[in-house]
């Protein structure tokens, strides 16, 4: 496997010569290892819902785009299908498309825009909290690793606490267990679960506090981005572990927290484990696997996709072709009716000309044409004489006449 230390060590003078293939993946790679998972918001445009389930779309804002991709295994979690137009907010990483060498981004959540104001505030809070140290690592206290009671701050109806009951009992049934009940969702959550830290406190019958709740929305896990929360778990004298929501899931409590577990079970296994660092390195392990795998699938799911597209069966071949020649004949057909208008117009044309010229035109106005007994048309006085017979021409009827008097002027 080539790695971004691959170009690095090589002589100047015995450099190795890449394929196209070799470097695409090392840039994969530097893309995958070097941004973390983070949120991005934007227009959805092109949009595509391939056969294999997965879907291909563009996220684009007044100044730029950028190609998305959200396989099957994860939209099929989003419960309905984005549209042209959409604003959305997608949680996503970078990727890179080896066979074609196109960047993109592959998305794991999407959701409608529109809890942009909750985020705005947690990011604020985040800000807050961290520029007053509350995140620093040299305030963490020490998880014990064999503790002699643990205390759960939790819902006592929620799933969570018989997830975490279980787990404890199944790998440290020797530590008892107290339960510090706690509303964990609602208005009035957040100062219950103050009080309930102080609680834990006051009567130090514990050395280490699972705070934890299972998942749900970022709305049902907002007391948990409360800032008297926050302060709460900061200020406790006992090492406090976070286990809120899915592995996916991030709150304020967590930053603040001594330790912070994917989910609340994680939290249980992570308080009665004795080799902390060791299941660190291997759930690393795990998740580079992971990831490498579902690379290595993706890249095999988009290239099937790539090649269907590019396969027209022979009806929808003949379909096109057919779509063509309509097209052609409407097209000549509307040139047959440009070249008819054309003709009409200059036949009205040449026809109005003519009208202009008609003498009997110029008679309907009022004027007459006079001829002498040769026929010939006088425009001029010089051209009669007295007693001279003369014919006048008139719109309507004809008359003869004899000149009895003649004045040049």
């Amino acid at each position: 496997m080539i790695n971004s230390t691959s170009i690095n060590s090589l002589n100047p003078a015995e450099s190795k010569v890449f394929s196209v293939k070799e470097i695409n993946r090392l840039v994969r790679e530097l893309l995958e290892q070097s941004f973390p998972t983070f949120w991005i918001t934007g227009e959805i445009s092109n949009f595509i819902s391939a056969s294999s389930g997965h879907w291909y779309f563009s996220l684009k804002d007044d100044e730029a785009q950028v190609r998305c991709t959200m396989f099957k295994n994860k939209n099929m979690a989003v419960g309905w299908v984005p549209k042209n137009g959409e604003k959305i907010e997608a949680r996503c990483s970078v990727g890179l498309y080896e066979a074609r060498g196109e960047y993109q981004l592959n998305i794991e959540f999407v959701q409608r825009a529109g809890l942009g104001l909750l985020f705005e505030a947690f990011n604020q809070l985040k800000e807050k909290l961290n520029k007053e140290g509350l995140f620093e690592v040299s305030r963490k206290k020490t998880i014990p690793q064999i503790p002699k009671c643990i205390g759960i701050i939790t819902s006592p109806t929620a799933a969570a606490i018989k997830d975490i009951l279980i787990t404890l009992k199944r790998r440290s049934p020797h530590i008892p267990v107290i339960i510090y009940p706690s509303l964990v969702q609602g208005k009035e959550a957040p100062l219950a679960i103050v009080k309930a830290i102080q609680t834990a406190n006051n009567r130090a019958e514990c050395d280490v506090l699972i705070l934890a709740r299972g998942g749900g929305s970022i709305e049902d896990l907002w007391s948990f981005n409360e800032e008297i929360v926050a302060r709460a778990i900061s200020q406790s004298k006992i090492p406090t572990i976070t286990g809120v929501g899915h592995e996916t899931d991030t709150t304020i409590a967590d930053f603040v927290s001594d330790l912070r577990a994917p989910t609340p079970t994680g939290a249980a296994e992570l308080v009665t484990s004795h080799s902390v660092e060791i299941i660190k390195t291997i759930l690393i392990y795990k998740h580079q696997l992971i990831k490498l795998m579902a690379s290595q699938i993706r890249e095999v799911m988009q290239k099937i996709d790539y090649l269907e597209k590019r396969l027209i069966s022979p009806k929808l071949q003949i379909q096109r072709q057919k779509e063509q020649i309509y097209q052609y004949i409407q097209r000549i057909n509307q040139s047959i009716k440009n070249t008819l208008i054309q003709h009409r117009l200059h036949i009205d044309k040449l026809k109005l000309n003519l009208d202009h010229l008609n003498p009997h035109a110029v008679l309907s106005r009022g004027y007459s044409i006079i001829t002498n007994i040769n026929g010939t048309i006088v425009n001029n006085v010089n051209q009669l004489k007295l007693d001279d017979k003369i014919h006048i021409q008139l719109n309507h009827g004809q008359a003869d006449a004899h000149i009895s008097d003649l004045k040049n002027k």
